[in-house]
């Protein structure tokens, strides 16, 4: 078994694996390139109906989903999409929609979200497992959230697989998992506990559940927690 290599989050997202120009940054909102192909729902049909929709679109690349989105919803809809690098061509935001350049390691939004999206982005953020239990908080009471999850790069320090702990834990802070689409699912606002301590990412994991070349995010049990 091959023993990880550990950096910090600022080394991660200067590495080529976090800067991937394979990587699938015009996803559209419908059609076979699309968030809707991948979630295996129409973010649309999620947002439909309520007053004052708002969408929370992590990762979110050049934003193509969302400006796509921004053109149909009420003009009351709050769009956010959040990106390391955002997009490469600027150009005018409609109404209601705002793109931020961050890391989603650090940022954090002022308000909460009827839908949050990570469409394949996980595989790229050094504490997945943070993310997501910050995600959490940033829903409605009545919201969804939708992220892409491969639990074959969640490790424990010596490299081997913490993957079905982390699934466990999950499903037990009331994320539901689809193996078909590595996708997980939570419905409603909660901060979840999860007992994972973060330690570093793994840039040299090789690829992911995409194919494509991913991070590997590593831990230690939380105190008084077994691996």
């Amino acid at each position: 078994m091959r023993t990880p290599r550990t950096i910090p989050a600022a080394e991660l997202e200067r590495t080529w694996v976090v800067a991937n120009n394979a990587m699938n940054r015009e996803r559209g909102l419908s059609g076979v390139n699309s968030y809707a192909r991948e979630l295996g729902r129409d973010p649309l049909d999620i947002l439909a109906g309520r007053p004052a929709p708002s969408w929370l679109d992590l990762c979110s690349g050049e934003g193509r989903a969302l400006r796509a989105a921004a053109a149909v919803l009420p003009p009351d809809a709050v769009l956010t999409g959040v990106d390391l690098v955002g997009p490469t061509v600027p150009a005018p935001l409609p109404p209601g929609l705002e793109l931020v350049t961050a890391s989603v390691s650090a940022w954090a939004p002022e308000r909460t979200y009827h839908l949050i999206t990570c469409v394949h982005g996980l595989h790229y953020v050094g504490d997945q497992l943070g993310l997501l239990a910050r995600a959490a908080a940033w829903l409605a009471p009545d919201g969804l959230l939708l992220a892409h999850f491969d639990p074959g790069l969640i490790r424990w320090a010596d490299g081997s697989p913490a993957g079905r702990a982390a699934l466990a834990a999950l499903r037990a802070a009331g994320f539901a998992y689809s193996p078909a689409r590595s996708l997980l699912t939570l419905e409603g606002s909660r901060r979840p506990a999860l007992a994972f301590r973060y330690l570093g990412a793994d840039p040299d994991m090789g690829p992911g559940c995409t194919g494509q070349p991913a991070v590997g995010s590593l831990y230690a049990p939380a105190a008084g927690q077994a691996a």
